[in-house]
């Protein structure tokens, strides 16, 4: 009689059109970035600032970002108009933390910088334009953190 009833459940949520409940759903969030970051590098890299990250499901959160690096570089930079892109993710908490990097860098003047980095199985690629003098190849660190 139980397994009766169990079929005769499941055959009339499918008949009214009940889906299953949102924990079993999966979902994919788009969740993209708009930034400024200033930094310099004399072998070793440093540069911060702050964005917003806003996904398709309507979350949005003000961060502030870290980088910290080292290779054979030198100069300086302002990052003024920055834009990225995550990979697809379940919610915008997945995108804080610590991505990892590396880059070559030539420019002086007029800027434009781009980078792809990754966090496990997220990624992140950023491009920005501003202004500066860089020029070298480095590795680090990149780091997301929610503002209170």
């Amino acid at each position: 009689m139980t397994k009766r009833f169990g079929w005769t459940a499941i055959l009339a949520m499918a008949l009214l059109g009940v889906s299953a409940p949102p924990a079993f759903a999966e979902r994919s969030v788009s969740c993209s970035i708009e930034f400024k970051l200033e930094g310099w590098s004399a072998l070793y890299e440093t540069a911060s600032g702050n964005g917003t990250i806003k996904c398709s499901n309507g979350q949005t959160a003000k961060v502030s970002l870290n980088s910290k690096g080292g290779g054979i570089t030198f100069g300086k930079m302002k990052i003024v108009d920055g834009t990225g892109t995550f990979s697809e993710v379940k919610d915008i908490n997945e995108l804080y933390g610590d991505y990892t990097f590396a880059e070559a860098d030539a420019g002086d003047g007029k800027v434009a910088e781009a980078r792809v980095m990754t966090k496990g199985k997220i990624s992140l690629a950023l491009a920005g334009k501003g202004e500066g003098t860089e020029l070298g190849t480095d590795f680090g660190k990149f780091t997301i953190t929610k503002q209170p």
